[in-house]
């Protein structure tokens, strides 16, 4: 059965703990920057329709998805944080150039949550 336009996840704003005593780190890759911004704009927008404070909300920028898992640890190294969540775009183009970043960074970011027992979320 395809799962395409369905919504399979059972979100509800009205169940969900407040974000208000949370920290969130927000590392987003300018690469693609038309489409990752807004992913950012979007991002902050939830975090605090969700309840959390803008200032415990710090963001960084990195060139391209690749650092994205990089600066998600030295994130977490240097604040406290409840979660980091990675935004990034990668396009699919000519080579298979994608799916090699899109393996790296997807292995580089489930190894930090393991590792640190903190949810990165991509």
């Amino acid at each position: 059965m395809s799962s395409a336009k369905q919504n399979l996840s059972g979100y509800a704003p009205e169940e969900s703990p407040s974000a208000e005593d949370m920290s969130f780190g927000i590392v987003v890759a300018d690469w693609n920057s038309d489409i990752t911004h807004a992913l950012l704009a979007g991002c902050k927008d939830f975090l605090i329709g969700a309840g959390a404070l803008e200032a415990n909300i710090k963001t960084i920028h990195v060139p391209g998805a690749f650092e994205l898992p990089m600066a998600a640890k030295m994130m977490l190294s240097n604040h406290k944080l409840d979660a980091v969540i990675c935004l990034g775009c990668v396009i699919k183009g000519e080579t298979s150039h994608d799916k090699y970043i899109n393996q790296a960074v997807a292995g580089g970011i489930m190894q930090l949550g393991i590792f640190t027992e903190k949810p990165v979320i991509f």
